[in-house]
């Protein structure tokens, strides 16, 4: 795999990680809107900034990956979706102080063997 399309591939798994996190953080305006009706709800979420950021990044990593997608095989490029869930439990844990149990630390550590595995067949 040429070291350009592997570098925009985890750029646009690092984005879609990213926005992950935005959006979480976006929707802790939900918690605050409990009891209301759903469009107060629905604005309270739509005026959040960080909603709109992270569906802002989802956009730039969305073109990103389409480039990739013009350049490889998907059953190749596709696999690497599977590191965003390794960051983003990373940014859960570290951002969030979210738990990360020992089960899910085993289960990441298989997926990232399996995108080292994809990445050399490639």
């Amino acid at each position: 795999m040429k070291p350009a399309l592997l570098a925009t591939i985890l750029g646009t798994v690092c984005l879609s990680a990213v926005a992950q996190v935005a959006l979480k953080i976006g929707t802790r305006a939900l918690s605050s809107s409990a009891g209301k009706d759903l469009p107060a709800v629905l604005l309270s979420v739509a005026s959040s900034p960080f909603i709109w950021l992270g569906l802002g990044i989802y956009g730039a990593s969305v073109l990103a990956w389409l480039w990739v997608l013009s350049k490889t095989d998907v059953s190749v490029a596709y696999p690497f979706v599977g590191i965003s869930f390794v960051l983003t439990a990373v940014m859960g844990a570290v951002l969030l102080h979210e738990n990360v149990s020992v089960l899910r630390i085993v289960g990441t550590a298989l997926v990232i063997f399996g995108c080292i595995l994809i990445a050399k067949s490639a």
